[in-house]
């Protein structure tokens, strides 16, 4: 098998036609934007002639994690904050965990940069073992929650990767889907070279507006600036850094946190029922990943039925019997589970899809 293609995302499984599928690829929580996020996105329309000020929403991300606004940077979406990190931290060493999200490896190899590897093992359930970062690595990258395993990993664990000398990056795109951010690293202040990386687009639906934001010393903070070209984020993205930012988004998040974990539980539970598929759990984000024999062609076979899912062997440390399912409403994952069955049914018999 052949390098794994970094640059595949959930997205290209409906593009142009296949938009009409049910979305199970995408890791955007569905209904979103909610109406009054859409208002405020309106809103800001109004101040469009005026170049971008993120002074307001800064403080705002800053304050909603107790940080001081040097230690935040608002960028366009978390994939920017990858791209930055990868010509801006001066790196001898970098080294990523996979499986993971896999731009932060891509974004490095474009800079010019050679990245080892720590592949993470099914047997040991997907989860980090610090000892088998290497101790001359100055740049480690490790998603939490994971993305495609949905391992949420130990935040006392990921703080045994910081040091003096390297940079750990903690990507929690994820992590205001998981009920209290348990195990965040976000308001952390005394570990060396912690850089946590956050998505808005995930749980508010805003990924074409792409918002995000980095959380670091400041003097890293001040690197990545650097490394920005002028007005990086739009004016309606501040608006929504700042709308989501408050307490009463944060408690709607939190509600939906809990709904996603209880919709989770759902979909482990009808998987559970197929002999089959096996699920990696216990899954902590709003997605699931599932090993299954000939996983092409049932992916295959559930498009023809109108689910669209993610191929899993675009990650390293996966392979060609790997999918990854968004977590959905019960109605949703009861005719996909349905779907699922039929479809491995079909490819066991060797039928296939035509």
């Amino acid at each position: 098998m052949g390098e794994p293609d970094l640059r595949h995302h959930g997205d290209a499984e409906v593009r142009g036609g296949a938009a009409a599928l049910t979305d199970l690829a995408v890791n955007v929580r569905t209904g979103t934007p909610p109406a009054w996020l859409k208002a405020e996105l309106v809103a800001s329309l109004d101040g469009l002639a005026a170049y971008p000020d993120g002074t307001a929403a800064r403080r705002t991300v800053a304050a909603r994690h107790g940080l001081p606004v040097a230690r935040t940077l608002l960028t366009s979406g978390a994939a920017e904050a990858f791209v930055l990190l990868a010509r801006a931290v001066r790196a001898r060493r970098p080294v990523v965990v996979h499986p993971q999200f896999t731009e932060p490896e891509a974004a490095l190899r474009d800079a010019g940069h050679t990245v080892e590897r720590v592949v993470l093992s099914e047997r040991d359930g997907f989860r980090l073992d610090p000892a088998a970062v290497p101790d001359g690595a100055d740049l480690v990258v490790v998603g939490n929650p994971t993305n495609p395993t949905s391992v949420l990993h130990p935040a006392d664990d990921l703080a045994r990767l910081a040091r003096p000398g390297r940079t750990l990056v903690v990507d929690e795109a994820f992590m205001d889907a998981v009920p209290g951010e348990r195990e965040s690293l976000a308001g952390r202040t005394d570990l060396p070279g912690l850089v946590v990386l956050r998505s808005l687009t995930k749980t508010w639906g805003l990924a074409g507006l792409r918002i995000g934001y980095v959380l670091a010393e400041p003097g890293t903070v001040a690197e990545l600036e650097r490394a920005q070209p002028l007005w990086p984020v739009s004016s309606p993205a501040l608006a929504a850094a700042e709308a989501c930012s408050g307490p009463t988004a944060l408690a709607e998040a939190a509600a939906a946190a809990q709904r996603t974990a209880a919709d989770r539980a759902h979909l482990v539970a009808r998987l559970a029922e197929l002999p089959d598929v096996t699920v990696i759990g216990p899954a902590e984000g709003p997605f699931v990943l599932i090993r299954l024999a000939n996983a092409a062609a049932v992916r295959e076979a559930l498009r023809a039925s109108g689910f669209a899912v993610r191929r899993g062997d675009t990650f390293p440390g996966l392979g060609p019997d790997w999918l990854r399912l968004a977590v959905r409403d019960r109605e949703t994952t009861d005719r996909f589970t349905a779907a699922l069955a039929e479809a491995v049914a079909k490819v066991g018999a060797g039928r296939g899809v035509g």
